[in-house]
């Protein structure tokens, strides 16, 4: 185990002068937006440009910023060290869980990835941009992407995470999808050829859906979601030519089995035990299951009235049947790892009737340093979150809201709600290619709901420019990952900061 030492303070220290010296992206963003993405009230009678004039417009953004400019991944000349925007992002977290956080991104480079979305965010501010803007997931990495079931407790296949979520560049959530794809695939052993070849799979998957979907109406856009039961959709994609495989089949349908197991009574089983009289309380496994003091615990209780209040009065009225009968702090994820995240248990009608809520910590995204205030008549964290939530993903959680602890802002869901994440670790060949090409299609749908898609599709096209310069991207990303995946061990090696391993707790 590695000890922190006076040289993590100071690289932290240091990384505001570095930050204060990047520049953003050189578009003017806010003039950029759409007229959608303000706070003025809707005009019913604007006149709108068709579908055509906006492809066509998209188009001549290729004239300012190249297609092929997306191709080159430089590190800027005064690029923040990454260890120092690392340790930096640790600020305000439960600085008991930042060995945690430090010891599961030291285990490899795409675990790096997946915490250090700040250090891509500063990185991207840096790369070209064509200028049309869309809600972005801000952190949609391949991992991002699972299965989750629906009100009407379907399953289906969608991005699972809006910590970062915002407004800004579509190039940025395509771009970090893409290196995920790239540093992914290094780790399950793809050569450069096959990763070349998984990435082109993946932004192919994001321009035919562009294409696709610049022809839909805008209700049948925010209509569209996809199941997680690929025979559900056999005629959709025989009629757009895709054909897949037995093994991606085999492997979504093993997934698919594993979220509609995994539910509120299931969870029941793992993490919480009936007491001698009667009530329920969760079982401690530290660090990644802890108890709380007394007042920690009512302050949680609490904060629901104020969530409760946040939730569409149909549900609101539901929320009125269930009581708590217990509160614990719940690691999760990565990147997450020393926000503060709890679990609530609840029940309804009865003992067999339980439901888990997620109450967690919502902070400043990564990429709001590089783009212009986020339009809102709301200027709450957890709002930012559940708002964007509801845009992006098709078909979203009925019990997503969000309160206020103490002065610092949550986002409240529900917890293992059939949801499963695909295996991206034993992933390789067609699966894999596969995979990449399916978030790589949701990734545009999602981006359609918020932003002018003709636009995003008459600037990428039909040819292979694009794709070829974002699989040269995602290939010098990749290199640049495991530079600062290294650097990170090598300060956890040096003592310069402390990283725990899973093993060693």
């Amino acid at each position: 185990m590695a000890k922190p030492s006076s040289t993590a303070s100071a690289i932290a220290n240091n990384l505001s002068d570095q930050t204060t010296e990047t520049t953003a992206a050189p578009l003017d963003l806010a003039s950029l937006r759409e007229f959608w993405h303000t706070t003025a009230p809707y005009s019913p009678v604007r006149p709108l440009d068709s579908r055509e004039t906006r492809y066509e417009q998209g188009k001549a953004l290729r004239d300012l910023t190249p297609r092929e400019s997306h191709a080159t991944w430089t590190p800027a000349a005064d690029r923040a060290d990454p260890v120092a925007t690392v340790l930096a992002s640790n600020a305000g977290r439960e600085e008991s869980l930042i060995p945690l956080r430090m010891g599961r991104m030291a285990e490899s480079p795409f675990a790096f990835l997946r915490g250090a979305c700040a250090v891509m965010a500063g990185d991207l501010a840096h790369t070209p941009i064509s200028g049309p803007q869309v809600v972005i997931n801000g952190d949609a990495h391949i991992n991002n992407f699972g299965l989750y079931g629906t009100p009407q407790r379907d399953v289906v296949i969608d991005i699972n995470d809006f910590d970062e979520a915002t407004l800004g560049p579509w190039e940025w959530d395509l771009k970090r999808l893409v290196a995920s794809v790239n540093v992914a695939g290094r780790e399950n052993g793809l050569d450069a050829e096959e990763r070349n070849s998984a990435v082109m799979r993946c932004v192919s998957g994001y321009s035919m859906n562009a294409q696709r979907l610049m022809n839909f109406g805008v209700l049948e856009t925010w209509s569209l979601f996809a199941y997680a039961d690929l025979a559900r959709h056999e005629d959709e994609l025989k009629r757009l030519g895709i054909q897949v495989g037995n093994k991606f089949k085999a492997v979504v349908k093993k997934v698919l089995t594993k979220a509609q197991r995994t539910h509120s009574e299931s969870l029941l089983e793992k993490v919480a035990r009936q007491q001698a009289d009667g009530g329920w309380r969760f079982v401690d496994d530290p660090p990644i299951l802890t108890s709380l003091d007394d007042a920690t615990r009512q302050k949680v209780i609490t904060s629901l009235t104020e969530y409760g209040e946040t939730l569409p009065p149909e549900y609101r009225i539901m929320l009125h049947r269930y009581s708590v009968a217990d509160v614990c702090h719940r690691v999760v994820g990565v990147g997450s790892v020393g926000t503060r995240a709890y679990l609530v248990l609840l029940f309804g009608n009865g003992d067999d009737d339980p439901l888990f809520l997620q109450v967690k910590e919502a902070v400043t995204p990564a990429h709001a340093p590089y783009l212009p205030p986020l339009p809102t008549r709301v200027h709450h964290e957890g709002f930012r979150v559940i708002r964007t939530q509801r845009l992006l993903q098709s078909l979203g959680d009925p019990l997503l809201g969000c309160t206020t602890i103490d002065g610092r802002h949550y986002f409240v869901r529900q917890m293992k709600n059939l949801k499963a994440s695909m295996p991206i670790e034993f992933l390789t060949g067609e699966p894999f290619e596969f995979w990449g090409l399916v978030c790589g299609a949701l990734l545009a749908r999602a981006h359609a709901r918020t932003g002018d898609i003709a636009k995003v599709a008459g600037y990428i096209g039909k040819s292979d420019v694009f794709v070829t310069a974002l699989a040269d991207f995602a290939e010098a990303y990749g290199d640049q990952t495991e530079r600062d995946h290294a650097a990170l061990v090598e300060a956890a090696r040096m003592g310069q900061i402390e990283a725990i391993q899973e093993e060693d707790r």
